[in-house]
């Protein structure tokens, strides 16, 4: 069994095919999606993805590209009543693009620690987006925390060295997409190399980022397969191996998750 543990199912990209595109994903072995939300006005459409197959579970959050346009609606105490729904199962994606730089940094950041602080609330992990913006994400973090625990993971690691460090000395896990796939991926994969197995989730990010073999395509939840083994090849064991190592890693991040009974489901 493999879980991709951060999709976007309810992007117009999959609105032609959903129950295909989720099918395929199964007869892939994928016994568990997340689809992730990314406006928080929006939430209502990623629930339903979710509410529509017992094995898609969902997040609740504000994307830090759309963090501008949503901030007037975010609130601490709205995120935790939202993420009462028993599919709400993370909160995020939120953090900090420093990249596109779409939404005032400013705006951002305080937009990210109300996230945090409802994951403290609710006891539920947070899902991080960072790009080009390491000198910030794990300071925030720890700076909201205050010697608190936090649970959560950095999604599609792409990030230097020492974020990577960083965010594992906090006790977060890493989330690796179809870049650990691409051949320009050197500098990832030496990273990955040295990351503990208990902390390695994995993603497709779909419909972006779709790994070697289909780069260039239209990402889904079913190739979230050749992820996994090329983190195998990296960490040296068999891709059986990781993806046993890969979804019980997820199942321990994200413990609102029923395992699958003895018959899978």
């Amino acid at each position: 069994m493999l879980v991709d543990s951060h999709c976007h199912l309810d992007f117009p990209d999959f609105a032609e095919e959903l129950d295909a595109v989720v099918e395929r994903a199964r007869a892939a072995g994928v016994g568990r999606m997340v689809t992730i939300c990314t406006y928080l006005t929006r939430f209502e459409r990623v629930l339903a993805v979710a509410e529509r197959f017992p094995d898609v579970y969902c997040s609740l959050g504000v994307h830090p590209h759309q963090a501008q346009e949503e901030m007037a609606g975010v609130s601490v105490a709205r995120l935790v009543e939202l993420a009462k729904h028993p599919k709400v199962i993370g909160i995020g994606e939120t953090g900090l693009d420093y990249y596109y730089d779409m939404s005032p940094r400013d705006v951002q950041q305080a937009c990210f620690r109300l996230h945090i602080r409802a994951a403290m609330n609710t006891g539920l992990p947070l899902i991080i987006h960072t790009r080009d913006a390491d000198d910030d994400i794990m300071r925030i973090v720890r700076e909201e925390a205050a010697g608190q625990p936090v649970k959560g993971l950095l999604h599609c690691f792409s990030s230097g060295r020492q974020v990577a460090e960083d965010a594992l000395d906090f006790g977060f896990s890493l989330s690796l997409s179809g870049i650990v796939t691409f051949k320009k991926s050197d500098d990832l994969r030496a990273i990955v190399k040295d990351v503990p197995l208990d902390r390695i989730l994995v993603e497709t990010d779909a419909p972006y980022l779709a790994p070697m073999p289909y780069r260039g395509k239209r990402n889904e939840p079913a190739y979230v397969a050749h992820t996994a083994a090329a983190v195998a090849a990296v960490k040296g064991v068999a891709a059986e191996e990781m993806a046993r190592i890969t979804t019980d890693n997820f199942f321990q991040l994200f413990d609102r998750v029923p395992r699958p009974g003895p018959g899978g489901a």
